[in-house]
């Protein structure tokens, strides 16, 4: 009996440890947590890194990071920011979760500039690039598509491979599921890979049994957006695009992009179409056939289009253009090229009014452009105050934007460009920053004149360089005409989803020539007001060309080389790299020529936006000798800093700044447009009588008589 009631406790206590261990294990594997490795290899920017390692719950994990570049199923994020937060949700798959709010330290100096920048930035982003059509519900941002491509298995854009449609092992039409092999592929007629079904839908063949998916050697495959895809698979239902990270994909319209291409559109009606029936009057005018040496002023018309020229063609129209090819295909050249030819009406009005609202002191020295328009202009109306306020803030983000997107990205950039194709001076961005200082310097103390005439000679000299370079890559690959032709027509009007759909091919377009040629932004009318002129609309004429040499000639020129090399198409590879490749994939030695463009846009960016920030700081602190110098220092100062340091977030706020200058200095342009009209008109009847000698107010005087 004792034996029994003994076996009996025994057998009731394994029982009750095993339930109790079971318990256990179960209430282990329902908590779900996470270890978290912070990653930070170096003292540089953006290279910080986060990795999770997470236990019990039930495997497989789902990671949802605020990091819209990081899939799903990634336990590691990489490229990070020092010292901004991130936050990862971690489900796993009986839909337990845990979100981490996880901040990587930041350590050196750069990288605590650029965690308090980028708040600043986002936040900017958020106003700047507000949608507004989404805000009042009039349509739908959402990226939707009913179906999905299927790749060609090893394909990239630099292949040397022959890919073939060997068998398929479905029927057009026939309805497959997620997994299913649909076909197989042979590649240089050797090795096979089957291809499965990444979705499930209806399928259709792009291509017929036995043919040629994709062939280095065949010109329309290389410049074809989307050559690479043999198949497609068509949903029953449309479903909206995803990020990486699992966010829907939105065409967002910017504000911004609203802002000036609305207003672009708006002069271009309001002044007649100036830009197609003036452009042969501005080329006149920059020739030299009306300058008066007599005149008001410092400069020739040709060098005021020279300096503005020289600010707005740099990098932006080689890494901006790339960008912009790269995520909006080759049909953003299209609407590039109109939102250039639309810009060059508000360049017409804004350096119209920044001749005519200069002030010049009895030493010669001269004042132009928004700061005085939006204050003396307005003024004039009886809105003294809001011009005030408009003027200080134009000065402001012109300066900000001066030391930033004007000087530090172009000498960090320029370094760069120069040190991947001369190894040799890899590691010396401190001394090639004093070098580059010293240039500048030389130029920038002589003031406008000084700047006038280097910007006179460097814009052609590198303008010469580039095209001719660019013309050389489109003539050995003439042939390509027809087909790029057709990919920019196609792509602008019947592009597909994956590339944003119409419209968000139409905004990347609009938005990489508005932020390329800064027509709105006001810029250039601080250039323009330093012409030796009787006529302020004379410069007008002359500043709307500036939208045509950057945009409509420069930018599609660089579009144009990346589509006929087929380099558009190469993932992972953006900004001047992209379009380096572009022109090596050519010729070897090309991108040596194209370092040396670079730096010289590079250079005469600087010049010409030390002058353009010079004049918003002696706006704000003063019109003296010492005021002027106190700015060129610090100039120069940031010249080193830019080819010392990464930047990061820095000049991405910069970037905003220039974009924010458009916002004070087109509601002065609105309000002022009804005067340069009325100035246009003046203009034009002394041009018929031959009479552009005397000054637009004395022929006012003599038509009111």
């Amino acid at each position: 009996m004792k034996k029994s009631l003994r076996l009996v406790s025994i057998i009731t206590f394994l029982t009750f440890f095993n339930f109790i261990s079971y318990a256990s294990i179960n209430s282990q594997n329902d908590s779900l947590w996470v270890e978290v490795e912070l990653i930070n290899p170096s003292k540089s920017i953006n290279d910080g890194g986060i990795k999770l390692s997470p236990f019990g719950g039930t495997p497989p994990y789902q990671f949802k990071w605020s990091n819209k570049n990081t899939p799903l199923t990634a336990n590691e994020a990489s490229g990070l920011i020092e010292g901004f937060e991130y936050n990862v949700k971690i489900t796993d798959a009986n839909d337990i979760s845990i979100t981490k709010n996880i901040t990587i330290p930041a350590e050196s100096i750069t990288e605590n500039f650029n965690s308090v920048f980028e708040p600043v930035v986002q936040f900017m982003s958020k106003v700047l690039f507000w949608d507004p059509f989404e805000a009042v519900g009039l349509y739908d941002p959402i990226v939707y598509t009913d179906k999905e491509m299927i790749k060609t298995p090893e394909w990239t854009a630099k292949t040397d491979k022959i890919f073939i449609l060997k068998k398929k092992l479905v029927q057009d039409g026939e309805k497959v599921n997620k997994g299913d092999e649909i076909a197989i592929v042979s590649i240089d007629n050797e090795d096979a890979d089957v291809v499965k079904a990444p979705e499930s839908g209806v399928i259709d063949f792009n291509e017929e049994e036995g043919n040629v998916i994709f062939s280095p050697d065949n010109t329309k495959h290389l410049i074809e957006q989307g050559a690479q895809y043999f198949a497609s698979i068509t949903f029953e239902e449309e479903r909206p695009l995803l990020h990486p990270n699992g966010d829907i994909r939105k065409n967002s319209i910017p504000f911004i992009v609203v802002w000036l291409i609305a207003g672009a559109a708006f002069f271009t009606v309001r002044m007649g179409f100036i830009n197609v029936r003036g452009f042969k009057h501005s080329i006149d005018l920059a020739r030299g056939k009306y300058s008066d040496p007599n005149a008001p002023g410092k400069v020739t018309h040709f060098q005021a289009l020279a300096t503005a020229v020289s600010a707005t063609v740099g990098l932006g129209n080689i890494a901006g253009v790339a960008v912009a090819i790269s995520i909006g295909g080759a049909g953003a050249t299209f609407w590039m090229i109109l939102a250039g030819l639309l810009g060059m009406s508000s360049k017409f009005v804004e350096c119209t009014l920044g001749v005519k609202y200069r002030e010049i002191k009895v030493d010669g020295k001269i004042f132009g452009g928004p700061m005085n328009y939006l204050r003396y202009g307005l003024e004039k109306r009886n809105i003294k105050g809001l011009g005030k306020v408009l003027a200080g803030v134009f000065a402001v983000l012109c300066v900000g934007a001066s030391f930033g997107a004007g000087n530090m990205f172009q000498s960090n950039q320029s370094f760069q460009i120069m040190a991947s194709q001369f190894a040799v001076l890899e590691g010396w961005g401190f001394w090639f920053g004093i070098g580059l200082a010293v240039l500048v310097g030389i130029v920038i103390i002589g003031g406008i004149e000084s700047i006038a005439k280097v910007t006179g000679k460097v814009v052609p000299i590198m303008a010469i360089i580039y095209v001719l370079a660019a013309l050389t890559i489109i003539g050995i690959n003439i042939e390509n005409l027809g087909p790029a032709l057709s990919a920019i027509y196609n792509g602008a009007l019947n592009s597909s989803a994956l590339k944003g759909g119409f419209i968000g091919v139409l905004i990347i377009g609009f938005q990489r020539a508005a932020f390329s040629n800064e027509a709105g932004v006001g810029s250039a009318a601080i250039a323009h007001s330093a012409t030796k002129t009787h006529n302020p609309p004379s410069e007008g004429f002359v500043g709307l060309m500036e939208p045509f040499i950057d945009t409509v000639v420069v930018c599609t020129l660089t579009a144009l080389v990346l589509i006929f090399t087929g380099m558009h198409e190469v993932p992972g590879v953006t900004g001047v790299k992209l379009t380096a490749q572009a022109f090596g994939s050519v010729i070897s030695w090309f991108p040596y020529v194209l370092a040396i463009a670079v730096f010289l846009f590079a250079f005469s960016t600087m010049i010409s936006w030390s002058y353009y920030g010079m004049r918003g700081w002696t706006y704000l602190f003063g019109k003296t000798n010492r005021s002027e110098l106190a700015y060129k220092i610090v100039f120069l100062v940031f010249v080193v800093v830019g080819a010392s340091v990464s930047l990061g977030a820095v000049l991405d706020f910069s970037d905003m700044m220039i974009l924010a200058m458009s916002v004070p200095n087109m509601i002065g342009l609105y309000i002022l447009s009804k005067e340069v009209r009325t100035d246009l008109a003046t203009y034009m009847k002394k041009l018929k009588e031959g009479n552009l000698g005397k000054p637009v107010e004395e022929l006012q005087e003599d038509v009111a008589e």
